[in-house]
């Protein structure tokens, strides 16, 4: 099986320059996803089949050692754009080592195709290999179908490259020039071309899984804070019921309002009360477990989901935050700002009839109840089969508040 070496060069050329252009148009403004390395890359590579395809017709220095530099280049390049889709830092002279060692061996063994051919094919199969280890070993920081996709072209792009660099130690390969065709240039080229298509595919496929990721987090997050939103708050809690009621399970819920909130607003500014509640948010954030929740409820207020937590424990959670918060004014310009907390708080074993919103109910009734006492200070709700017992929350009495 043979084809046209020449032709299969020129698809792979203009098939790099579109897209190249493509990716710096989709990554334009972007400079975290890696898409202008990638891109520039392909303009790179480019280059070097365009120096392979003047062969004859230019000097063989700019032909055999620039045309295979610039391969070597690309794959740097390559390289570049996922460790900077990954945050890691570049190390430009070492990634550059190749290429210089490229250009050294192609000046060495300039009359001797067959090791020219070799020596080309082995240290670009070694740097595609560098980039898929690159990928495969912060995979965490890469997940998705793009990755795979990705890891799948550089692997099928190593293994055509060790085939052709055995090829020619084996004396396999006909002629003396790159534009002779034959099976092994045909199959070299036609693989080359479609491992370019798919780790291109594969790179743009893994910055939208980034993005979609990223979307379905912010979807679910608050802006501000951090923190769960509302929407995403109310679901894990509806999922902890779930997980309760199915175990016979504790659980425990806290509605915690930050004291005079407006006042703050007020008197330092909004830029002021977003500082608190980021502050507050930190603080609850450093005493509350891996499996706990937190999230933003309303304006000042925030719901912290408690999964297998008895009420005493979930209690003595909420008094430590207040402790915590008073003791802890929140910086501001070079000042400090008073917060203080109120925080209803809901615990126990739930019946099957109990929902999420019967428990926000309750802890919301409590905190009702905390501020109407005086406020910095913990309200329990209290239920035996979770809202009956007289006195409860719910039953629109407030519980003995705690000295």
């Amino acid at each position: 099986m043979t084809a046209d070496v020449p032709t299969l060069m020129l698809m792979i050329v203009v098939s790099s320059v579109a897209m190249a252009a493509a990716l710096l148009v989709l990554g334009w403004g972007n400079w975290r996803d890696g898409l202008h390395y990638w891109a520039m890359s392909l303009l790179v590579g480019a280059a070097g089949y365009v120096l392979f395809l003047l062969r004859g017709q230019i000097a063989d220095a700019w032909s055999v050692v620039w045309g295979n530099t610039l391969m070597s280049v690309m794959f740097a390049g390559l390289l570049a754009a996922v460790r900077n889709f990954q945050g890691q830092p570049m190390q430009w002279p070492v990634m550059l080592v190749p290429p210089l060692f490229m250009a050294a061996l192609m000046q060495h063994f300039m009359a001797n195709y067959g090791l020219r051919v070799a020596c080309a094919s082995y240290l670009l199969a070694c740097q595609t290999l560098w980039v898929w280890w690159t990928l495969h070993a912060r995979r965490q920081s890469s997940p998705g179908r793009g990755a795979w996709l990705l890891a799948a072209g550089l692997a099928v792009e190593a293994a055509m490259l060790l085939a052709r660099g055995s090829s020619a130690l084996a004396s396999a390969m006909e002629g003396s020039s790159i534009l002779h065709g034959n099976t092994v240039q045909t199959l070299t080229f036609m693989v080359a071309f479609i491992a370019l298509l798919v780790t291109s595919m594969g790179f743009v496929f893994m910055a939208k899984d980034r993005a979609d990721e990223t979307n379905r987090r912010l979807a679910g997050q608050d802006a501000l804070t951090g923190v769960a939103n509302r929407r995403s708050i109310i679901a894990a809690l509806e999922r902890a019921v779930a997980s309760a009621l199915r175990q016979r399970q504790f659980m425990a819920l806290m509605m915690v309002d930050i004291d005079h909130f407006k006042h703050v607003n007020d008197r330092y500014g909004h830029l002021a009360g977003d500082q608190v509640l980021r502050h507050v948010v930190a603080l609850i954030q450093q005493r509350i477990r891996a499996q706990d929740m937190v999230g933003r409820y309303g304006g000042e207020e925030f719901l912290v989901v408690l999964p297998d937590t008895t009420l005493q424990g979930a209690r003595a959670l909420a008094q430590q935050l207040c402790d915590v918060v008073q003791a802890t004014p929140c910086a501001w310009e070079g000042g400090h700002i008073p917060v203080t907390l109120s925080i209803g708080v809901y615990g126990g074993v739930l019946a099957p009839q109990d929902a999420w919103d019967l428990l926000i109910h309750a802890a919301d009734s409590a905190l009702y109840c905390a501020k109407a006492a005086g406020r910095n200070r913990v309200e329990l709700a209290q239920a035996q089969g979770p809202f009956t017992r007289p006195g409860s929350a719910l039953s629109g009495t407030c519980p003995t508040p705690l000295s």
